[in-house]
């Protein structure tokens, strides 16, 4: 499943910079599919959407930092357990229950983003 962050962020941007394909943005922040990723052109996201992967998307949340389910691996295939929960003094970095995936779908996920 992907990872989530609560509404307990304390805005201190430490998860952001951890983060292997670029999931992680500053609320209100728009978000883009081509960064950190391979994503070029037109491309159908894992959740169905379909976006111009270098066109800005509209931002998850507009109050604290926030992750793009569809670029989310929870790490898998890069570290051992997901980054931002790792290096977050709150601990709001958590699994988001309404997006749970295998490590197999997380791992073509990731060769998806990263053209592998």
């Amino acid at each position: 499943m992907a990872i989530r962050i609560t509404d307990e962020c304390i805005n201190c941007g430490a998860c952001e910079p951890e983060c292997p394909n670029n999931a992680i943005y500053e609320g209100a922040v728009d978000w883009k599919a081509s960064e950190g990723t391979a994503l070029k052109g037109m491309v159908v996201l894992k959740s169905g959407l379909t976006v111009d992967a270098d066109a800005p998307q509209e931002p998850v949340s507009d109050d604290v930092y926030f992750i793009v389910t569809d670029k989310c691996t929870e790490c898998i295939g890069f570290h051992e357990e997901p980054q931002c929960a790792a290096v977050c003094p709150v601990d709001c970095c958590i699994p988001d229950e309404d997006h749970v995936e295998s490590e197999e779908s997380l791992l073509e996920k990731k060769a998806f983003l990263h053209g592998e």
